[in-house]
């Protein structure tokens, strides 16, 4: 499993009969720049979930709920504490391709929903930059895609899922049953109950292969406004930020719009609606295996390295007529944090951060450009900056909103650990005063007294109240709900 090491055993927790296998593991953040120590459980069925709570209230340890593992921060990490790891909990339970329902365990991934559902024309509604996501994390988190603007998020696309309480009571909600609990539990980051089985939708496509667009801004205000001007027409957007750029080439960037093609554009659709044909090549231009291709961008990974990479990429792009298109498969545009695999390695030893800012449709230039510039005159300029563009939904502490969201890569070092948090901190009044809201599955730095100043009046009580009706002893935590809620809970 990515971001685990193994540790001898710890005595605290004894074996119980029937949870599968565990292990007392040293566990990460997807960034690697948060850990913990944690008595790893990875049950194959539910009662074997259920096995695990029982262990949790014998023993007195919290349980922490961890899908992927593909949460920057430590949303999914839990120090001394039983992590309830679904991913072997990955069977697809039943597929109708003539409604694009799928019935799936908590632990199957973006991959294994594509792999099953794309030869018979369909595609999942929703997904984030890497297919390695469970759809236990995707909803826990309520995960947004290129998409945001057009269909909403992951839990948009939820129909109806089963919850496992502490308790080893199992609720199915819906919107029409146990409804408050099915708002809560999308985007409550593991803090109600352990999903064990979903029903969702999909999308129908008619071809593997998306139509792109790239084409260049030269401002976030520009970028913003053709994100405006494309929604309706488009199917997914998103712009790339160039973050070191300073003086008139300041707020730079390149958007990608894709849309599906039409029924008939594509004259082989059987051919690009396999499997096959939406495997990412494993190696760059045929040659070089991609597995290595990190250890080549390490050295780039610093202000000097990625002001050449930025400008490279920038000033390549125009090279290309505005209004240029090309095909490309769905996995391809989709899933960009896999194109070149453990990429993040290059980040080592200290590992990165993401930070990712959702602001209010007017409020998202002036915000989204002093955020930059602070992380500029700070000294710690983000080494990637990715623009997307939202819309609201019903989920209780959910981060959409009608705005833009920029994220921003950070690398962490040993030496401007404590100046990133506190830039994040100073960040994060910006974010408040523009009216602004955050991310669970991005977050590693925000303090408690935040929730309360971004979370609609109400929300937080409401899930407060929820917490102590699904969970009355407090027994899922993780080192996130510890920094954000011990204080409300306590309280």
């Amino acid at each position: 499993m990515s971001g685990e090491t193994e540790t001898p055993q710890s005595p605290s927790v004894e074996r119980h009969p029937g949870i599968g296998p565990r292990h007392w593991a040293r566990l990460e953040g997807w960034g690697m720049a948060v850990h913990s120590l944690g008595y790893l459980h990875q049950p194959t069925t539910v009662e074997e979930i259920r096995a695990v709570f029982d262990t949790a209230r014998e023993t007195g340890k919290p349980v922490a709920l961890r899908g992927g593992g593909r949460s920057y921060g430590d949303a999914s990490i839990g120090e001394d504490s039983i992590v309830l790891d679904v991913s072997r909990m990955n069977r697809i339970l039943a597929w109708d391709p003539s409604t694009g329902i799928v019935e799936a365990e908590p632990g199957v991934t973006l991959e294994q929903l594509w792999r099953k559902i794309i030869g018979d024309g369909w595609w999942p509604a929703v997904v984030s930059g890497t297919m390695y996501t469970t759809l236990a994390g995707c909803a826990a988190m309520n995960i947004h895609g290129k998409n945001n603007f057009r269909v909403g998020t992951f839990g948009d696309q939820v129909l109806d899922f089963d919850l496992m309480l502490p308790s080893g009571e199992v609720l199915t909600c819906s919107r029409d049953e146990n409804a408050e609990l099915f708002h809560a539990a999308i985007s409550g980051f593991g803090m109600l109950g352990c999903f064990t089985r979903f029903r969702l939708k999909t999308k129908k496509v008619h071809s593997g292969l998306v139509r792109v667009e790239a084409f260049d801004t030269h401002s976030i205000g520009e970028m913003a406004d053709e994100l405006d001007a494309r929604a309706g027409r488009a199917d997914y957007l998103v712009g790339w930020i160039d973050c070191l750029a300073r003086g008139r080439a300041f707020g730079r960037g390149i958007v990608h719009q894709a849309n599906y093609l039409h029924e008939g554009e594509d004259p082989n659709p059987a051919n690009s609606l396999t499997q096959a044909a939406q495997d990412l090549p494993a190696r760059l231009f045929g040659v070089m295996p991609k597995s290595m291709m990190w250890m080549f961008i390490k050295p780039f990974i610093n202000d000097i390295g990625t002001r050449f990479i930025n400008a490279t990429k920038f000033h390549s792009g125009k090279l290309q007529p505005q209004g240029h298109t090309y095909l490309q498969s769905h996995a391809a545009f989709a899933f960009l944090l896999d194109y070149v695999p453990n990429w993040k390695l290059a980040y080592r030893p200290g590992g990165l951060i993401q930070y990712q800012a959702f602001l209010t449709h007017d409020t998202a230039v002036a915000g989204h450009e002093k955020l930059v510039r602070m992380a500029q005159e700070a000294g710690l300029p983000p080494y990637l900056g990715v623009f997307k563009k939202h819309r609201p939904d019903p989920f209780l502490l959910t981060h959409a909103l009608d705005g833009f969201s920029l994220a921003l890569d950070f690398r962490v070092t040993k030496r401007n650990r404590d100046r990133l948090w506190k830039l994040a901190e100073q960040m994060d009044e910006v974010v408040l005063d523009h009216g602004g809201k955050f991310y669970f599955a991005k977050d590693a730095t925000l303090h408690s007294e935040i929730l309360r100043r971004y979370l609609p009046e109400g929300a937080l009580d409401k899930f407060i109240e929820l917490k102590h009706r699904c969970d009355p002893d407090n027994v899922l935590q993780t080192n996130l709900s510890r920094r954000l809620l011990s204080a409300y809970l306590e309280g």
